[in-house]
């Protein structure tokens, strides 16, 4: 028989986010997120769940070339814009629209010989200081691609830093709000600023002290909460958010072990066994994407479900397997055996859910990581009970 890992896909769960995120956004419109191979789910397995949206958002030609092979004929945006001049060419054949964030893409669209005018997003840096026109420079930048004939529309957009939280003792989007309110206030287009975070956090009715300016734009970016996560964790829970799990990890004991109280579990025996022990030997591992620095002393690791009652890892996780502690589980419901089911996140065949972003907290890391992390040799399935 085959290695028992499978990572499932949750079509339901899929369009239930979709549905949330959309009805947090108001009147907008909402772009579906797809980078990152749709955050680790794959491009074609989420696509049915996922074409209710109003457009796809993507770094990758290649990704949305696989959008248009799948049937979609609606908008895709490729958040990164183009990296050199012959990108947009394929731009005009799939009919691409794409973000302008520095001088050098308006060049390349100034010689860029097409029939078929571009859509564009024009990015400002309103403080996150990674991509996009400053403010100052934001009125020019517009200027200029709206003369050219080979642009048709051109929308303003910013990328927040700090949506899920405050900084400095304000709420974290309202510096760039009012960066990019006061830079684009007379500015035609349509307006994307929210990123997940700032759609379900604020539900795009936060307006500035003086009534200029507000989150609620034309186009809003769903992306890690489609796919499940709170977007702050741990402020929220996806739970408190209605987010579902959208992709279960699961796999199965292979082996059980009598830890006697003294001895060690795992490499480096980093992990001293408090009494006696019944451990659980799980075919996952590093190897399959699972975070290596999920356990690596005495305090609990991270949780998992073992035959859908929660419990935690001991010792490292190795290439191949990690080890997790029986005890809670078989207090619930008698000994345990060689195949009962491990969920290292998502749902268990119980219904009990272990969320990802619990996982990704006890790693050190967030949810995002181990989403886009499960390694090509899991086999993926969809619960095809979802499809409709």
């Amino acid at each position: 028989m085959p290695r028992p890992i499978q990572a499932t896909i949750h079509l339901d769960a899929l369009r239930h986010n979709l549905q949330r995120c959309r009805a947090a956004a108001g009147d907008a419109r909402v772009w579906a997120v797809v980078k990152a191979n749709a955050y680790g789910h794959g491009i074609e397995r989420a696509y049915p769940a996922l074409r209710g949206a109003d457009g796809f958002a993507l770094l990758d030609l290649a990704e949305a070339e696989r959008l248009r092979a799948l049937g979609w004929r609606g908008p895709i945006l490729l958040l990164e814009g183009c990296f050199e001049p012959r990108d947009l060419e394929l731009c005009s054949r799939l009919n691409l629209w794409h973000v302008v964030h520095c001088d050098e893409q308006i060049d390349w669209l100034s010689q860029h010989k097409t029939h078929q005018p571009h859509r564009v997003f024009l990015k400002m840096n309103s403080g996150m200081n990674r991509l996009g026109f400053r403010p100052a420079a934001f009125r020019a930048a517009w200027t200029r691609l709206h003369a050219l004939p080979q642009v048709a529309e051109v929308s303003l957009m910013t990328h927040f830093s700090d949506a899920d939280g405050l900084r400095r003792g304000r709420e974290g989007v309202l510096h760039q709000v009012e960066a990019f309110v006061r830079a684009t206030r007379d500015l035609p287009g349509e307006r994307s600023l929210c990123n997940s975070a700032a759609t379900l956090r604020h539900a795009l009715r936060l307006r500035l002290g003086d009534g200029g300016g507000a989150l609620a734009a034309d186009w809003v970016r769903a992306g890690i909460a489609l796919y499940g996560s709170a977007p702050d964790h741990p402020a929220h829970a996806a739970a408190d958010l209605d987010l579902q799990p959208t992709m279960t990890l699961a796999s199965r004991l292979i082996a059980i072990q009598p830890v006697a109280a003294g001895e060690t579990v795992g490499y480096g025996s980093a992990f001293t066994a408090p009494r006696d022990l019944r451990v659980g030997i799980v075919a996952c591992g590093y190897a399959d994407g699972y975070p290596r620095h999920a356990s690596l002393s005495q305090a609990p690791g991270a949780p998992v479900l073992v035959r859908g009652v929660r419990t935690h890892l001991v010792g490292r996780v190795s290439m191949d397997m990690l080890a997790v502690d029986l005890t809670p589980v078989e207090a619930a419901g008698g000994p345990c055996h060689l195949g009962d089911e491990v969920v290292l996140w998502g749902r268990s065949g119980s219904g009990a859910v272990l969320p990802v972003d619990e996982v990704a907290q006890a790693a050190g890391t967030i949810a995002y990581e181990l989403l886009c992390a499960v390694a090509a040799r899991v086999p993926f399935a969809v619960d095809e009970a979802d499809t409709p």
